[in-house]
């Protein structure tokens, strides 16, 4: 029964790192590019939030779930700021220049991101073999990124957009930290509820404010509604009750699939070509995650093992 229970539970972390992996070509369908853009990043990061929100609110009565307690409220909002807000506006404005499998490469020091910003914010103490990594880790997306720009620009330099997926992936890490906190007493899925609920009053008004005037591209709001129900709202219930059933720490280890998937992903949905650079600079970044999570001390790190993937 426990191994099926453990099998069970690899295989909804599975699942929620495929639902959150193909975030990033869902998001550049529902934003475009700049050359041929469809929804405004703005709308798509309030809409989605809005979205989430109203289903949160269903699962929250639905299931009779308590409020949080007032001293909660503090991280729940941190979590709305990094990860409602944050990640996916300067996701989405990112993604209107750079290609979802040039993003993947970026996102794919989440992880490793994630665990600094606890070091760092939670006081806890880290290996000289974890930073070193973390280190090794930066400077290969940041030759990444000089090796594109230099290829589309033919200069020396960086994407503008590379410095909005960092801020995205540190606005991630630290609404993960902050929601973190918050698990143990409230649950897992209901975090991510009352983190979408709390936004909600701004949402909701912002998002018929923003509703868009011209026509948009059927593709668009398809996209848009895959982040706002899937990445942002039913992808956390699969990840969650993977890491409960099957151990948090052996299937957060499927976090490392995500910016391999996104890049499958983005060839069916955006026509992108499978590029064997930035393969292989994913696999290089994700190489830095699995040794940094070997060279790190288990008990300074545990309490990152039930921090969800990229959305």
């Amino acid at each position: 029964m426990k191994l099926r229970s453990e099998t069970l539970g690899m295989w909804l972390g599975v699942l929620g790192v495929a639902f959150f992996a193909v975030t990033l070509p869902m998001t550049r369908l529902a934003t475009g590019t700049s050359a041929a853009p469809q929804l405004s990043p703005w709308f798509v990061t309030l809409g989605r939030a809005a979205l989430a929100g109203l289903l949160s609110v269903v699962f929250l009565l639905a299931t009779r779930s308590p409020r949080p307690q007032p001293h909660q409220w503090k991280p729940i909002g941190m979590a709305v700021l990094g990860n409602v807000i944050g990640y996916p506006l300067l996701l989405g404005y990112a993604l209107r220049v750079v290609t979802a499998s040039h993003a993947a490469v970026i996102t794919a020091l989440l992880p490793l991101v994630t665990a600094a910003v606890a070091a760092l914010v939670l006081h806890q103490r880290a290996r000289l073999g974890f930073w070193l990594c973390a280190g090794a880790g930066s400077v290969l997306v940041m030759a990444f990124s000089v090796l594109r720009a230099s290829q589309h620009s033919g200069g020396f330099g960086f994407e503008w957009a590379d410095l909005l997926l960092v801020g995205a992936v540190v606005a991630a890490s630290f609404g993960y930290i902050y929601g973190a906190q918050v698990t143990p007493a409230l649950g897992a899925e209901r975090v991510i509820c009352w983190v979408c609920v709390l936004a909600l009053p701004v949402t909701l008004p912002a998002t018929l404010m923003l509703w868009p005037a011209a026509p948009v591209a059927a593709s668009a709001w398809v996209g848009f509604v895959y982040v706002g129900v899937f990445s942002m709202w039913i992808g956390f219930f699969a990840w969650y009750r993977g890491l409960a059933l099957g151990g948090a720490l052996r299937v957060s280890q499927t976090q490392l699939l995500q910016p391999f998937l996104s890049i499958l992903a983005a060839i069916p949905l955006l026509g992108e070509t499978l590029d064997v650079v930035t393969l292989a600079f994913a696999a290089a970044v994700v190489s830095t995650v699995v040794l940094s999570r070997k060279l790190s001390q288990p008990r300074a790190l545990a309490p990152l093992s039930g921090v969800p993937g990229t959305r």
